[in-house]
C-alpha cells in the first residue's frame, strides 16, 4: 500500500500539479483509509469491495464523528486515487465509483427578529441627508428582500413609488418585479425629495442611491453603513445585508405568505432553495413555544 501510496503522490504533483499541502493531506487519508482496510484483513487497495467503503464512511462519521466536510475530502481522495490505479492499468474495477459523497449539513440561515429589524429601521439619524439615506436603503432592503448588488444596482426607471413596485435584475439576467411596503416607500421617497439632490455630483448619474461623492454605492460601502448600524442596534455580530434578505422571507412566511410567492420574490430559481425558510419558521416556533408554555 505504501507504494501505491507513493506513486500516486507523485502522479498528484507532477501530472496535477497539486500543492503540497493537498498532496500531504491526501496521503494521510489514504494511509487511514489503508490501515482501515489492514484491520479487516484487506491487504491491497485494489482488493477493496464497495462495502469496504461503505464501512470506512460509517467508521468515519459514527466511530470517529468527523465533520462531514472533512469525510467528503477523505472520500475525494479514495476516488482519486482508484481513478489513477485504473488510469495505470492497475486495476478493472472501481468500488468508489457509485459511492455518494455524505452531503454537508444545510446551515438555516441567519434572521432578526421584527423586533430587531425595527430597532435597526431606527438607528438612522433621518434628519440629516446621509442618515434619512441610509434609513431608506435599509428599508427597502428589508421590506423587497433584495441582494445587496440588486439594491446599490438599483436606477431611477426601476423603482415606481406610485405603485410600490421595485423591477430588479438578478442572478442569471432574470428580472422580476417586487413589491414595496408602504414605510419603505414613504423613506425612499423623503429620499428622493430631500437628500439625493444634496449628494448630485454628476449629470446622468442615475443610481437611485449615491455616496456623498454622487457616484453609485458599491456593495462593500453598503455594508460598512449597515454594519455600523448593526453595531449601534446591539444585532448579533455578523449581521449582514444578506440577513436582512433572510429575515424578510423568514418573515414573510410566518405571517402565511404563500413559499412560491415568496420564491418569486427573492428570485430562486428552484422552490428547494426557497424551502429553507420553512425550517427557519419551526425555530421560530420552537423558540416562542419554549418561551410560552409553561411545561416547555
Amino acid at each position: 500500500m505504501r507504494e501505491v501510496i507513493a506513486d500516486f503522490t507523485d502522479f498528484m504533483r507532477v501530472d496535477r500539479n497539486l500543492a503540497e499541502n493537498t498532496v500531504q493531506a491526501y496521503r494521510r487519508d489514504l494511509e487511514q483509509f489503508g490501515d482501515f482496510l489492514r484491520g479487516r484483513g484487506v491487504m491491497a487497495y485494489t482488493d477493496a469491495s464497495r462495502q469496504d467503503l461503505i464501512d470506512f464512511i460509517e467508521f468515519l462519521q459514527h466511530g470517529l464523528a468527523l465533520a462531514r466536510s472533512t469525510i467528503s475530502r477523505k472520500l475525494s481522495a479514495v476516488r482519486g486515487l482508484y481513478r489513477f490505479l485504473l488510469l495505470d492499468g492497475r486495476t478493472q474495477a472501481d468500488p468508489a465509483a457509485d459511492v455518494d459523497l455524505p452531503k454537508p449539513a444545510r446551515r438555516l440561515p441567519k434572521v432578526l427578529t421584527v423586533e430587531e429589524c425595527r430597532r435597526l429601521l431606527e438607528m438612522p439619524d433621518r434628519s440629516s441627508p446621509e442618515g434619512l439615506r441610509d434609513a431608506a436603503m435599509i428599508a427597502l432592503l428589508y421590506a423587497s428582500g433584495l441582494r445587496v448588488s440588486e439594491l446599490v444596482a438599483l436606477r431611477m426607471h426601476e423603482l415606481s413609488l406610485t405603485e410600490g413596485l421595485v423591477r430588479t435584475m438578478g442572478k442569471g439576467s432574470k428580472e422580476r418585479i417586487v413589491p414595496v411596503a408602504p414605510l419603505a416607500v414613504h423613506l425612499v421617497r423623503r429620499y428622493m425629495n430631500e437628500s439625493r439632490p444634496e449628494f448630485e455630483r454628476y449629470t446622468g448619474e442615475d443610481a437611485i442611491f449615491l455616496t456623498r461623492f454622487g457616484r453609485a454605492f458599491s456593495r462593500g460601502g453598503f455594508w460598512s453603513v449597515l454594519k455600523r448600524y448593526a453595531r449601534l442596534a446591539g444585532l448579533p455580530e455578523g449581521t449582514s445585508p444578506h440577513t436582512l434578505r433572510h429575515s424578510f422571507a423568514t418573515h414573510l412566511l410566518s405571517g402565511g405568505a404563500d413559499l412560491r410567492a415568496i420564491q418569486e420574490m427573492l428570485g430562486h430559481a428552484s422552490l428547494s432553495t426557497t424551502e429553507i425558510y420553512t425550517h427557519v419558521s419551526v425555530e421560530e416556533l420552537r423558540r416562542v413555544y419554549d418561551d410560552a408554555h409553561p411545561r416547555a
